[in-house]
Parts: structure tokens; C-alpha cells; sequence
């Protein structure tokens, strides 16, 4: 049996969907921390088992009979204890394999964003440390993220980002979520991590380029300041979390630090992932 965690985000939830097209409907169950919002797969007859990654009392029975656990990372800011918690439980409940949604990055010591994503290498430490079988799965950026990172006013004034001419292999979240359902029913990945990248790296103005071709109006591209740019984001009333999150992620598309190319993305989904074009009309939402 395969437990999918995160299976009512946006990650986890593409994962099911592949699981149903695989007709794996009776090798999986759901964990989620809210029985309302698991009714949406229960009332497909998909099991749901209920807990909290917070509340360690709830994990040995969520757990139980579980032998692959897909452990999507979470956003919560004590991640790292979090998810430590959650193999370990997993472990003592005797689940035999973690496939654990990681990052792709070149060097996370060097991360402008170092103090929340560093989390992510201390998880897979421990799981490594656990003596269960693993599978790593690096993502890189999501396609999906694009039109929050370059804000709603690119038509009128552009982009206007400290990006430099670095460049990301950008994936859709749902082929990332397509491949590792595909993934979850293989065998053969146990010890192996995967880099899951577009086929190709793209910049800020390959992406204005792309955005002024299909909306049929000039999209430039600035490779702004980075004080200026938190100003901007200060601005206009955007959290500071959410400050230090896009601003370091920027800078470190900047450093180049997301320039990690593999071919596993396209090798899970048996074709080559969506395109840049293709990734720009679907999450824009453009029609041209």
C-alpha cells in the first residue's frame, strides 16, 4: 500500500489524478490533517488516513500497513522537525520506502533562501540516516509559480525582476506530480535521486520573448535592482516572508543556482515535458 501525502495541495493532488488514470485506485491511500477536505477522494472509495505531521501521537496508526510513503515536502516554517518526525514514525511503523519531494539547486550553502530551503538536505539526511529504503526527487521551479513571481502588470510595464540572464529548467506542477505517480508504481528507483527539470533552461527574457509572441504586444524585460525590487514588493503590502522568499529566489535564478539539467522528468512521463510556450499559454492562461 502507498500513502500520498500532501494529497490535498496543489503537488499531491496531480499525483492522485495520475494514480486514478493508472487505475491504482485499490494500492493507495490519502493523508491529509482534515477529514472535510479528504472527503473529496473518500467519496471515491480512495482511503483516507487522518493526521497531523505536528501531532507525532497521530502517525503509528496513519501509518500502519503503509509500505511506500510518498512524503511531499511541506510549507510549514519548522519543516525540518516536522518532517524528521515524520520518518521517524514512518520508519517505526515499519514503512520500507521514502520517496521524498527535494529540491534542485547547485549549491544550497550559497542559496539567498539558504535558512528555509537548507531544510530540505536535512530531511533527506535523515531519512538517508534512517537505514529505509529512498527515493529523492529534486524538483525544480514550478512553471505554475511564473505569473506570481513576474506580478500581474507584465503587459503594461513588462518584466521587471533582478534576474540577471539566469536561467531555470522549469516543469508544470502537474507532469511533476504525472511522473512521480508513474514513479510510485515502478520498482527499481529504491536509492536513486532524481533531478525531475524541464528539458530545457529558460531566462527572464526568454520568457518576455515567449509572453510577446503569444499576446501579440511588446513584452520587455528589466533586469531590475534588487533593493528596488523589494521596495516594489514592499509596496505593494506583500508579506515579509513572502518578501524574503521571492527576492531570494530571484537572486538566486540570478546566481544561477536553479541551472540543473535531467532527463528523468521526461523518462517518468514516457514523452517530452510541455515546452516553454506550451508552459506560458497554460498557466498565464493565454488563448494566442
Amino acid at each position: 500500500m502507498i500513502l500520498v501525502t500532501g494529497s490535498t495541495g496543489q503537488l499531491g493532488s496531480a499525483v492522485v489524478r495520475q494514480l486514478l488514470n493508472l487505475s491504482a485506485e485499490h494500492e493507495f491511500a490519502i493523508f491529509a490533517r482534515d477529514a472535510e477536505k479528504a472527503a473529496q477522494y473518500t467519496v471515491q472509495g480512495i482511503p483516507a488516513r487522518i493526521g497531523d505531521f505536528d501531532v507525532p501521537s497521530s502517525l503509528p496508526a496513519a501509518f500502519a500497513g503503509i509500505h511506500k510513503l510518498l512524503l511531499i515536502s511541506s510549507r510549514a516554517m519548522n519543516r525540518a522537525e516536522q518532517q524528521k518526525q515524520v520518518v521517524d514514525a514512518a520508519v517505526n511503523a515499519g514503512v520500507q520506502h521514502i520517496i521524498y519531494t527535494s529540491l534542485a539547486v547547485q549549491d544550497i550553502h550559497a542559496s539567498h533562501v539558504r535558512d528555509l530551503m537548507q531544510s530540505h538536505f536535512d530531511t533527506e539526511a535523515h531519512i538517508l540516516a534512517s537505514g529505509v529504503d529512498y527515493t529523492f526527487l529534486r524538483n525544480t521551479m514550478y512553471a505554475d509559480a511564473m505569473p506570481e513571481i513576474i506580478g500581474p502588470t507584465w503587459r503594461k510595464y513588462g518584466i521587471n525582476l533582478p534576474g540577471g540572464n539566469g536561467k531555470v529548467p522549469y516543469a508544470l506542477r502537474r507532469e511533476m506530480g504525472e511522473a512521480t505517480a508513474n514513479l510510485l508504481m515502478q520498482s527499481g528507483h529504491e536509492g536513486k535521486t532524481y533531478d525531475i527539470t524541464g528539458s530545457a533552461s529558460y531566462s527572464y527574457q526568454d520568457i518576455a520573448q515567449a509572453l510577446s509572441q503569444l499576446s501579440g504586444q511588446p513584452v520587455p524585460y528589466h533586469d531590475a535592482a534588487p533593493e528596488a525590487f523589494k521596495q516594489q514588493l514592499q509596496a505593494v503590502g506583500l508579506p515579509e516572508f513572502l518578501r524574503y522568499l521571492t527576492v531570494g529566489t530571484v537572486l538566486d535564478i540570478k546566481d544561477h543556482q536553479y541551472e540543473v539539467h535531467s532527463d528523468a522528468l521526461r523518462l517518468l512521463l514516457g514523452r517530452d515535458p510541455a515546452g516553454l510556450q506550451a508552459m506560458l499559454q497554460e498557466v498565464f492562461a493565454l488563448n494566442r
